[in-house]
């Protein structure tokens, strides 16, 4: 089955451990993975990785994508230069397309405020707060939340926000999205059987 890229915004300080269990394990699950840029000009992560994104974010179109993945960076609290992505999230929700934020992400967002009216998490809520957004009742203290199309989810969290965007995907389910998650989270042995049983 030939599926749709998952698109991954990549921005000068994005934070590049926060994504990896989810596109390493989406790649192998057969999406495509595309990143994308303000512009085609090469863009230096928090670890100093140099990306040059495969498209500038002026030719993302939602129904040409599985799903958009926005990770945190210090860009999101310094300014309105990653406003761009958020505003590409909400075209992104709006064509019913997932949208997978993590970390600082979520504050652009709620500054979009596409966490107005859904459930969903972050760092801390006072984090969100300090944005001025409306949807301080709606959030939820858990390591990562699902709302429909919209997975949001705290800095330390990526292998959370993986498992959501997996559920939210139908890329693993049940026994082994269990198993999957006990592997990488909890470093628990016994769930690799599961997942080798499932591969056969």
């Amino acid at each position: 089955m030939t599926r749709k890229p998952a698109h991954l915004a990549v921005y000068d300080t994005f934070a590049d451990w926060e994504t990896g269990h989810a596109t390493a394990h989406l790649a192998r699950a057969g999406y495509p993975i595309r990143t994308v840029g303000p512009t085609r000009e090469p863009v230096t992560t928090l670890g100093g990785l140099r990306v040059q994104p495969d498209l500038a974010l002026d030719g993302l179109r939602p129904e040409d994508s599985s799903l958009l993945i926005l990770t945190g960076a210090d860009l999101w609290d310094s300014g309105d230069d990653l406003a761009p992505f958020a505003r590409a999230a909400r075209a992104f929700l709006d064509a019913g397309v997932p949208v997978a934020a993590i970390c600082g992400a979520t504050a652009g967002l709620a500054r979009e405020g596409l966490l107005d009216d859904r459930d969903h998490t972050s760092a801390v809520s006072f984090y969100l707060a300090a944005t001025g957004y409306g949807g301080g009742e709606r959030y939820v203290d858990a390591d990562a939340v699902t709302d429909g199309n919209l997975v949001t989810a705290g800095p330390t969290e990526p292998v959370a926000f993986a498992r959501e965007v997996f559920r939210l995907l139908g890329v693993y389910e049940g026994e082994v999205l269990d198993a999957w998650y006990r592997l990488f989270h909890d470093s628990d042995a016994a769930a690799y059987a599961v997942l080798e049983k499932a591969a056969r």
